[in-house]
């Protein structure tokens, strides 16, 4: 049977009502193979500096429910078919050559494009093209995912928001957006005001280092996405989950800047050095 613990509840004001989201860290083992997945790091300029764009996942939902996250979802098969790839505005082996993933083909990788485009259109109703993507991360879920009840293997993607059209939710899986600076996104995740998981927290550190689109899409351009595959142990009763380039990972070169692992503490998860550490600098 699987352990689960009450990870935590965090009070937000929302239209004013007062809302309970409740998230579980659980330490069940899924032996299944992670599903392919496609995530978009929708991305503007703001007044105070670079936005991206969060969604609220509905309470309701089975995994992440109250928390913000970036639009995505699943691979279908549908994502795959001589349709959906036709319909493409870049050829499958520039796309192939941008993920730098060797062992899938050129039709795999570019229905992993497909999906990000669907995902983006579906979840925050903007319609973007395969150009507009460009590879930033992998994110391959561990077998013991922690909050998760299944295990994704996820690439996600940097896109430029279209200037004429506006991101709304779909109030069916998602509830609220969010347009915010990741260093904003993650002072508020401190205060308590909204829920982050970890690759969100991780991912959102990793962009504070980006001071404008350009810039963050530019760096993404010149390297290959780097692969990231969590470890989760318990330590004195608490989960940690640690990252390539921590002493308790297997993998010793770090894959991402900032802090290489996250601590459940104080109902969060969060790293040595506290929010500064996330901010890589004084707030």
């Amino acid at each position: 049977m699987a352990s689960v613990t009450r990870l935590t509840v965090v009070r937000m004001e929302t239209m004013d009502r007062k809302v309970w989201t409740p998230m579980e860290i659980t330490s069940h083992i899924v032996d299944t193979p992670p599903r392919d997945a496609a995530t978009v790091l929708m991305l503007r300029e703001g007044e105070k500096g670079m936005e991206v764009l969060l969604l609220k996942r509905h309470t309701d939902s089975k995994d992440l429910g109250g928390a913000f996250v970036f639009p995505g979802g699943k691979r279908d098969e549908a994502d795959g078919s001589p349709t959906a790839l036709a319909a493409l505005q870049k050829d499958a082996a520039s796309l192939h050559a941008q993920l730098g993933e060797s062992d899938i083909s050129m039709d795999h990788a570019a229905s992993l494009f497909v999906a990000a485009l669907r995902e983006a259109r579906e979840e925050c109703g903007l319609q973007i093209q395969a150009t507009d993507l460009q590879a930033w991360s992998r994110w391959i879920t561990p077998r013991m995912p922690s909050l998760m009840s299944k295990r994704f293997d996820t690439r996600f993607f940097l896109a430029r928001a279209p200037l004429a059209q506006t991101a709304v939710h779909d109030n069916h899986e998602t509830t609220e957006i969010l347009w915010t600076t990741p260093r904003n996104a993650l002072v508020q995740y401190w205060q308590g005001e909204i829920v982050l998981a970890p690759p969100q927290i991780m991912s959102l550190s990793h962009l504070c280092l980006f001071n404008s689109v350009e810039h963050v899409m530019t760096e993404a351009a010149q390297r290959k996405p780097p692969v990231i595959m969590p470890e989760p142990f318990d330590q004195d009763g608490m989960r940690v989950i640690c990252y390539p380039g921590d002493p308790r990972h297997p993998v010793a070169h770090k894959a991402l800047p900032g802090p290489t692992r996250l601590q459940y503490r104080n109902k969060r998860f969060e790293p040595d050095g506290g929010l500064e550490a996330l901010l890589h600098g004084p707030l």
